[in-house]
């Protein structure tokens, strides 16, 4: 009887051990948050956070930050990064994920209703018009630039997106470049490489405004980071319209492409969204 009771009591003691030990290591795992992979936007993600003090980086870590430059981790944060496109695809199966809104709104999420902290409209990350060096002056370029600095089309972000999409245009256009012989660029078609919300859909309006002077607009839908920079510098691709300045600016140093920025057209605020957690308690 009591070889019985001795047994019974080392197994509750084993079990008693065994829930403890795997209490502590729930508590040790923290929580989940997935990042974008890509550098200046992981860096960005990593901003996002220590300026609502969830972390502390490094002193002087800046828009090239990766995860070993937290400094200050309290809520023991375990960081996933992921190619950007996928994170919406993602989020249920992590606590949170920090996302782009151009992937957000084209996933069915809306930033300014779903996110749980969100940037504000920070200029450095706007939005670019982009092609290879040396075609910065180019009838093509200055056709399609003064369509997405139109009037047209800031309305359009504005009714739009409802604040996930920012126009930053400051003195935005007719639509039309007065230096732009239209007559002769009539019958022309001008390729641009765009993800496809919302860029492709503010393009559709830019395609508009270049029909009426018989200039067409041919859009390229991408959902990755990477090829849209690539047929533009290979000349397959007049423009792209997909991405920031740091980014693209790394992109070169990167890969030895030669593509530069003719126009600022919004913003996409990024966000924190909630996956299994559904607020930010476990952050506070």
């Amino acid at each position: 009887m009591k070889k019985i009771i001795s047994l019974i009591l080392t197994a509750v003691l084993t079990l008693s051990l065994v829930f403890a030990f795997a209490g502590c290591n729930k508590e040790a795992e923290g929580v989940t948050i997935a990042i974008p992979n890509d550098t200046t936007n992981e860096a960005r993600a990593l901003l996002l956070l220590e300026a609502n003090g969830i972390i502390t980086l490094k002193e002087g870590a800046g828009i090239t930050a990766t995860p070993r430059d937290v400094e200050s981790n309290p809520h023991n944060i375990n960081f996933k990064e992921v190619e950007a496109a996928q994170l919406p695809s993602i989020l249920q199966d992590v606590d949170y994920a920090i996302i782009n809104s151009n992937y957000a709104i084209d996933a069915g999420i809306n930033p300014v209703e779903k996110s749980l902290v969100i940037e504000g409209s920070a200029s450095a990350y706007g939005n670019i018009l982009a092609v290879k060096a040396g075609n910065e002056s180019s009838p093509k370029t200055l056709a399609l630039k003064a369509a997405l600095e139109s009037q047209q089309v800031a309305d359009f972000i504005t009714a739009t997106y409802g604040g996930a999409v920012v126009s930053v245009v400051e003195n935005p256009t007719d639509g039309y470049d007065a230096s732009v012989d239209y007559d002769a660029l009539a019958g022309q078609v001008i390729t641009v490489a765009a993800s496809p919300a919302p860029h492709a859909e503010i393009l559709e309006i830019a395609k508009e405004i270049l029909a009426a002077k018989n200039v067409t607009l041919d859009i390229k839908e991408f959902t990755d980071y990477v090829q849209p920079n690539n047929v533009v510098d290979s000349g397959d691709i007049d423009a792209n319209y997909f991405q920031h300045l740091p980014y693209l600016e790394d992109f070169n140093a990167e890969n030895g492409t030669s593509i530069v920025s003719v126009a600022t057209i919004h913003v996409e605020p990024l966000g924190l969204y909630g996956g299994k957690q559904t607020t930010l308690d476990p952050l506070k």
